[in-house]
């Protein structure tokens, strides 16, 4: 069967007050977030016995990490800024096993220099591709040596963010420790919005092979092509919700056809975890509900 989870990283609380508030809302696993209260991994370097002892307190709650968040900007405009990017997802490569899981996600960011969020038109040429692919492949290559796997995520205002782009990456990449976040929301524009289900299936026919974990959030056709960011507590991306002119407001609140995403996704995967994620801190049970009746609709 297919398990619900949630990001660690909408709670704004301590390690042992964000456990008992998963446990409350009776999620089965998490994307850890390493951003709570008490430790922070993007404001102090992350030991050995500090990734232990929070591997101990999730083992002790029950609740598997499947996946540790890095996201960042791997191809930041700014070159000191990258370096940092770059050496902030390898340090939280390096404690991946430590925190539960060889899984470490990020998206691959773009050159826009207002925001991580907005797209600029130098993504789509092949030399911001080239020059993204190299440090993908660097980073894939240290987490061979650390045991480590990069779990990329796309996003169509990011370099890679086609359908056609993940697949140039993972055919020039060519490595077991490169694999793929399955969020179909991600791949939506306002030009194939009105075609969700065949969108939806040419995601699945052509990528499902590279999956190993799955999102979940939905998708609206925004009211403008501006940057969408939610009133909450988190990192940067935990409070986005959108831009260029598709929202991606929480599961349930949108277009997305959840009925044939959850089977497309258990014909392939059929014990994949599915992480709850764009929620607001009063929305999390109603978004729960939501992916869950999804879920045993289709009896997955």
């Amino acid at each position: 069967m297919i398990s619900t989870g949630i990001f660690t990283g909408y709670y704004p609380y301590n390690v042992d007050e964000v456990i008992a508030e998963i446990k409350k809302e009776d999620f089965s696993c998490v994307q850890l977030d390493v951003s709570f209260k008490d430790i922070d991994s993007a404001k102090e370097v992350l030991t050995k016995q500090r990734a232990t002892e929070l591997r101990g307190k999730f083992r002790d709650a029950n609740l598997p990490v499947v996946a540790v968040s890095a996201y960042t900007n791997i191809i930041h405009h700014d070159k000191e800024q990258r370096k940092k990017n770059i050496a902030y997802i390898k340090m939280m490569m390096e404690r991946a096993l430590d925190l539960g899981s060889p899984y470490v996600a990020s998206e691959t960011g773009t050159y826009n220099q207002e925001s991580d969020w907005i797209w600029d038109e130098r993504n789509a040429t092949e030399a911001a591709y080239e020059e993204t692919a190299e440090v993908i492949y660097d980073i894939v290559k240290f987490g061979k040596e650390v045991g480590a796997t990069f779990i990329v995520e796309n996003y169509v205002n990011n370099v890679i963010g086609s359908i056609e782009r993940v697949q140039q990456l993972f055919a020039d990449i060519n490595m077991p420790n490169l694999k793929l976040i399955c969020d179909p929301t991600n791949y939506f524009t306002v030009e194939n919005i009105n075609d969700v289900d065949g969108q939806l299936r040419r995601i699945f026919n052509a990528l499902a092979d590279k999956m190993v974990i799955a999102h979940a959030k939905d998708i609206l056709l925004g009211e403008d092509a501006s940057v969408k960011q939610a009133d909450i507590d988190a990192d940067e991306s935990h409070v986005f919700r959108g831009a260029g002119g598709i929202d991606l407001p929480a599961a349930g609140l949108g277009v997305l056809n959840y009925p044939l995403y959850v089977e497309l996704l258990a014909k392939h995967h059929p014990n994949i975890p599915l992480i709850v994620e764009h929620v607001d801190s009063g929305d999390i049970p109603r978004a729960k509900r939501f992916v869950d009746e999804a879920l045993k609709h289709v009896g997955v």
